[in-house]
């Protein structure tokens, strides 16, 4: 085993990672019923490579067990609302994913659950939250795994927390470290959330703040350290904002307010007792091997199995 001291913990993003495969694997990899498993072997050929590339001793798939949580919702409606395919009263909603996607979301939890990786969830959180959390509580340096540029707020050299932004692929990931946000938004990475609430994230739902854009947004962030200094500027009319500007930002107060609740990650929710120990070999053989000829897993399967047996147990 890893001595302590090359310890780490993997944080994987899990949707952003089975959305990623399913619209980048060709949907010609199907079961032997001829059902699209292109989701489910491309996510395991990511777990292959990430554990191969960057050795991690824990490894956590954080799920959306809400991905539009209500109080988000309340606070802003308009986040992810683009995103709705149905409208679920008490919720969660169902968010619009193609039908030959979701009929492999089971099968990948399935497998997880077969390999003994940890599955973590949370009720009325997203996996950015279970994230959020899970590196705030860890001992370990921790790599997050993720295509969503939100979660550079956790990046902190100190704690030797980074991104591994799959933007370009898995297999060209970007290593977001504090100077790699520096460089390019002129932010420092903690300022990431209240810089992403000024400019705005169509993706995401969030207007932003009228004609201001990723230039204006790191100016005030350089200028006034976050979003707290931001707003005190509004207020004081020594602060050398331009009066166009102190107009805008002040008209946008009650959604600045909202809104910087709504992108920030909690670092506290109540999250589910997990072992995060990666494995060495897959937890249930039987029910693995059943997965495998089921589903025709073929080579993903004895990719991840074998990235496994090297680094895990």
């Amino acid at each position: 085993m890893p001595s302590a001291a090359s310890e780490k913990t993997l944080l994987l993003d899990t949707a952003s990672l089975y959305f990623r495969a399913f619209f980048g694997v060709p949907d010609s990899m199907r079961a032997p019923d001829g059902t699209p498993v292109n989701a489910v072997r491309g996510l395991l050929d990511f777990i292959a490579r990430l554990v191969t590339d960057h050795q991690p001793t824990h490894l956590v798939a954080c799920w959306d067990d809400d991905w539009r949580p209500q109080w988000r919702v309340d606070l802003l409606p308009s986040y992810k609302g683009h995103r709705v395919a149905e409208e679920v009263p008490g919720g969660p909603d169902v968010e619009e994913a193609p039908d030959a996607l979701e009929t492999q979301v089971p099968v990948i939890r399935a497998a997880l659950a077969a390999l003994g990786i940890a599955v973590v969830g949370a009720p009325g959180c997203e996996a950015d939250d279970v994230i959020g959390t899970l590196t705030a509580r860890s001992p370990r340096p921790v790599d997050v795994v993720t295509g969503d540029r939100d979660l550079f707020q956790l990046v902190d050299d100190s704690r030797a927390v980074r991104v591994l932004y799959t933007a370009r692929g898995v297999g060209r990931l970007d290593i977001v470290d504090e100077a790699w946000v520096a460089k390019k938004y002129s932010i420092p990475g903690r300022a990431y959330a209240d810089y992403a609430v000024l400019r705005g994230d169509p993706s995401d739902g969030l207007p932003g703040v009228p004609g201001v854009g990723d230039k204006t947004a790191a100016g005030l962030i350089s200028k006034y350290t976050d979003l707290d200094g931001v707003l005190a500027a509004v207020e004081d009319e020594t602060s050398g904002l331009a009066p166009g500007l102190r107009l805008k930002l002040r008209q946008s107060g009650d959604y600045l307010t909202a809104a910087r609740a709504v992108v920030a990650v909690l670092p506290d929710a109540e999250l589910p007792e997990a072992d995060a120990t990666l494995p060495g070999a897959p937890v249930d053989p039987d029910g693995w091997a059943e997965l495998v000829r089921k589903w025709g897993l073929g080579g993903s399967a004895e990719r991840v199995v074998t990235a496994l047996a090297q680094r895990g147990g």
